[in-house]
């Protein structure tokens, strides 16, 4: 698997350590940055992973901000991307399940590094669910267009 990552000031600690958790756990890893925590804007690190994913160029992408709100928000302008701000591991299977999400937003600064590593480990261990699913997820899709 392969997974394009970025964050902006506010996720970059967070970010530097799942690079680390997902690299030792066998996952291969593109990081957009930042290279530190100097002040930057989210939504420039938010684009080159979100088009990696919409070209095929990463499986995955993972987002951090403060919240992970206006990560998602920015992801989710890039044609292809499902982007889901989740805060629980039940909600990061649930958005792969039922949404197909290719994209999972983080917090930073309200929840802990262990519970977004948990949150990881159920989004990438958790498929997409098609059958009733997969008209949903075709009509956000055409919502595109």
């Amino acid at each position: 698997m392969r997974v394009s990552i970025g964050s902006d000031h506010a996720g970059f600690e967070q970010k530097q350590a799942l690079v680390d958790y997902l690299k030792g756990r066998g996952v291969e890893v593109v990081d957009r940055g930042p290279a530190n925590d100097d002040r930057v804007d989210y939504p420039d690190y938010a684009a080159p992973v979100a088009r990696d994913v919409a070209a095929g160029a990463a499986d995955f992408g993972v987002l951090v901000c403060g919240t992970g709100i206006g990560m998602a928000m920015a992801a989710d302008k890039v044609p292809g991307v499902r982007a889901a701000n989740i805060i629980n591991p039940e909600f990061a299977a649930l958005c792969r399940e039922h949404n197909d999400a290719n994209v999972i937003t983080l917090s930073g600064r309200f929840v802990p590094l262990e519970e977004n590593e948990r949150i990881l480990d159920a989004f990438f261990a958790t498929p997409f669910g098609e059958g009733r699913h997969a008209g949903r997820v075709e009509k956000i899709m055409a919502l595109e267009e």
